[in-house]
């Protein structure tokens, strides 16, 4: 695996940046809270990787992750930049391998991953989100004949 190196002013530059709270997540987390739904933000999901989706449900093994057009090289929208274009290509590229390897350990794991774009319609993402946890809970409330079923969120 190729190491990204970075000079000093490049690394304090991009640390500014944060991994959570942007302005697409922060959307689709304003559209569920709308329909009732609670989650946690940003938390550790599996021992396995590293990995921290945007959104977690965990009674419904659900992980959510909003990827950002250009980090994650979106088809549509990524361009890269001019300077150092083949070492970005590679490095963009690599976040994508990275990505598919840690959704396939978390589906390994039992996680449904949900994953959008920046550029998605946060309440389109939001119904989709709501579709998969109303399957769990009908799956979770066939599963307790007798009981009361669990709810599909996360207080």
């Amino acid at each position: 695996m190729e190491r990204w190196e970075a000079d000093d002013a490049r690394r304090r530059h991009m640390a500014r940046f944060g991994r959570r709270d942007t302005a697409p997540e922060l959307a689709l987390r304003r559209e569920l809270h709308r329909h009732g739904r609670r989650f946690f933000v940003d938390s550790a999901v599996s021992r396995r990787c590293r990995v921290r989706p945007d959104l977690v449900f965990p009674r419904a093994r659900v992980a959510v992750f909003v990827d950002g057009c250009f980090w994650h090289y979106c088809d549509e929208h990524a361009q890269l930049p001019k300077a150092n274009a083949e070492l970005w290509r590679t490095k963009l590229l690599g976040n994508r391998r990275r990505d598919l390897r840690n959704e396939a350990v978390l589906v390994s794991e039992g996680w449904r991953v949900l994953r959008f774009w920046e550029h998605e319609d946060a309440a389109g993402a939001a119904d989709r989100v709501e579709a998969e946890l109303d399957r769990w809970g009908a799956i979770a409330g066939s599963a307790s004949a007798g009981r009361d079923a669990p709810s599909a969120s996360v207080r």
